[in-house]
């Protein structure tokens, strides 16, 4: 059995520069003031008309990013629908070859330390899910039927590619101290670099002093 932490990987190589001016040239077109345009206007441009709510201007760009994560996180994830998802398939991968080590992987839940009574006990049922599932395995056991016995904690990765008006809902809703601490793990890091990348787009979504330390806590 493996037990890793949650991670992930903004997959595009960004030219923050161009993506802004793309998105300037596509919103002057519905005031056809493409001629008021200049080398720095995309900044003003655009940080107006996202206090003013116009946010379809920012859905002509999309980021990708792969997410390992649990398997009941993802299940967060894909509830934001307008996004391609592409998802490490438990059908068809069988844990028991040794491209995945002969063994089965899990995420590692942060809340727990990993001498406390809570983790000893997650990490029991951890290897008899593992133990079980092996033996389905070897007795001729298809991985998705043997899958069944496998938790909400099994490692799963996911390529999820959202345009930026989606990507900003998603950190609203799953950076926010009501999310769910294990998908907040992963969103508040990744806003934090988004807000690097574009601060002009994720530079008004907030980072209460609690997620800060939640942030310093994961990297």
């Amino acid at each position: 059995m493996k037990v890793i932490a949650p991670s992930y990987t903004v997959i595009d190589k960004l030219d923050s520069v161009q993506l802004l001016k793309k998105m300037e040239a596509a919103g002057r077109v519905c005031w056809k003031s493409e001629g008021n345009a200049t080398d720095e206007s995309y900044a003003t441009f655009l940080t107006k008309i996202l206090s003013r709510g116009h946010e379809s201007v920012v859905e002509h760009v999309n980021i990708s990013v792969r997410f390992i994560c649990d398997r009941g996180i993802t299940h967060n994830i894909v509830r934001h629908r307008i996004a391609s998802y592409s998802m490490e398939s438990t059908r068809y991968c069988n844990y028991s070859h040794n491209k995945f080590g002969n063994e089965v992987t899990f995420i590692r839940p942060y809340y727990w330390n990993t001498d406390s009574e809570l983790y000893e006990l997650w990490e029991k049922h951890m290897i008899i899910a593992e133990k079980t599932y092996l033996e389905m395995i070897e007795l001729g056991a298809t991985p998705e039927e043997a899958r069944s016995v496998l938790p909400h904690s099994l490692k799963s990765e996911i390529v999820v590619t959202m345009n930026l008006r989606q990507w900003r809902n998603f950190f609203k809703q799953r950076a926010a101290k009501t999310a769910h601490p294990q998908i907040r793990e992963l969103a508040l890091p990744l806003l934090v670099e988004f807000r690097e990348m574009l601060p002009i787009i994720f530079g008004d979504i907030i980072i209460d002093d609690e997620a800060e330390v939640l942030i310093k806590l994961n990297k």
